[in-house]
């Protein structure tokens, strides 16, 4: 690691120790949200014996039984991206769609059999990528340690190199996630927030699993990266819920300047989300978007039409250190959502199926 990657971990992981002594521990969310019991959410203060005999995550889970995972983890998602650099956006959402369904679980990535009704047959699911590449990443671990490294923990981590390669910031992730044998597309259609949500939904989405206004807003910069298909923006830019008219939140230019790149006539063409081009900084260009009027999902836009969340768009188009630091926590904490340790969950071998 060069000096300047090991000071920029070192800054940010002072800000981790500074925001966790301001904030209480997180409490088990198993009554209000109804999960099993063999889900509960780990306290990003919380100690590893606050789990009793249930084994728990930690820090460098695989010292001793898989030495090389994380190493091999980041340099298959770097050579991968450095082919197809869709390869970042593509395991960010896969994460997303995979935590907020049940915790990060890994659920997300099984096909269906003849007992197992898939997720990503779901509506807000078919649009995924990247499973392919979750594929190769769990072969080259099988190939160095069989049946050790599970496709949750493949999951977070190859999502967490994906927010380094795009110019997001380093964060610090506990493992020992232990894989579903189930899938739950039910819960999929019901958890994961629609593009089109306002901001009441999205608020409202987003503090079920445990996040507030500003980890919401912090969240969803996520959207920084990556390319939107045509028929997610579309209805905004000519008939905006029925009026055969644009949605009014957005710049009138910019309704122009859509209509000339996208045509109702191409179902399968995609704007890039940072269509100003990469900006110097993970989440400059998105948030600066937002408040000139010009973002892209309706979702996005509303975050500048609540009192709780526009505050938010405010401070991190200005301050991209504080969106980064926040942006890495917020990632800290969803990876932890509802996590299953042993021995209720299971190492798969293969991704896709249950063992």
């Amino acid at each position: 690691m060069d000096l300047t990657k090991k000071l920029s971990l070192l800054v940010f992981l002072v800000c981790v120790l500074i925001s966790l002594k301001n904030q209480k521990a997180e409490t088990d969310s198993r009554s209000v949200l109804g999960d099993p019991p063999a889900r509960r959410n780990l306290g990003e203060n919380e100690s590893p014996s606050a789990a009793g005999d249930q084994e728990v995550l930690r820090y460098d889970y695989y010292s001793e039984s898989c030495p090389s995972a994380e190493k091999i983890i980041r340099l298959t998602v770097r050579e991968l991206y450095e082919k197809n650099i869709s390869v970042a956006p593509a395991l960010l959402r896969l994460v997303f769609h995979d935590c907020f369904v049940m915790g990060c679980d890994a659920s997300v990535l099984l096909d269906s059999d003849g007992e197992i009704k898939t997720e990503k047959d779901t509506a807000p699911n078919l649009s995924l990528k990247g499973f392919e590449h979750i594929d190769i990443i769990k072969s080259k671990l099988e190939q160095a340690c069989s049946g050790v490294v599970s496709c949750a923990d493949t999951l977070v981590l190859a999502a967490r190199e994906s927010v380094v390669l795009v110019g997001g910031q380093f964060y610090p992730l506990l493992t020992g996630r232990k894989d579903s044998k189930n899938a739950f597309p039910q819960n999929a259609l019901k958890d994961i927030p629609h593009p089109d949500f306002d901001v009441n939904n999205a608020i409202e989405a987003f503090a079920l699993k445990g996040f507030d206004a500003r980890e919401t807003v912090a969240l969803l910069g996520a959207h920084s990266t990556g390319r939107i298909n045509c028929n997610f923006i579309r209805g905004r830019l000519f008939n905006f819920s029925g009026t055969n008219l644009p949605d009014p939140s957005i710049n009138t230019e910019f309704v122009e300047v859509l209509r000339s790149h996208l045509s109702t006539s191409f179902e399968n063409r995609a704007m890039r989300m940072d269509y100003e081009g990469p900006g110097k900084n993970f989440g400059t260009v998105y948030y600066n978007s937002l408040l000139q009027g010009k973002g892209l999902l309706t979702v996005d836009q509303q975050m500048t039409a609540g009192t709780e969340t526009k505050p938010w768009v405010e401070e991190y188009a200005s301050n991209n250190l504080r969106f980064r630091r926040d942006f890495g926590l917020a990632m800290m904490k969803l990876s932890n959502l509802q996590v299953l340790t042993a021995p209720e969950g299971e190492v798969r071998l293969n991704c896709r199926t249950v063992n």
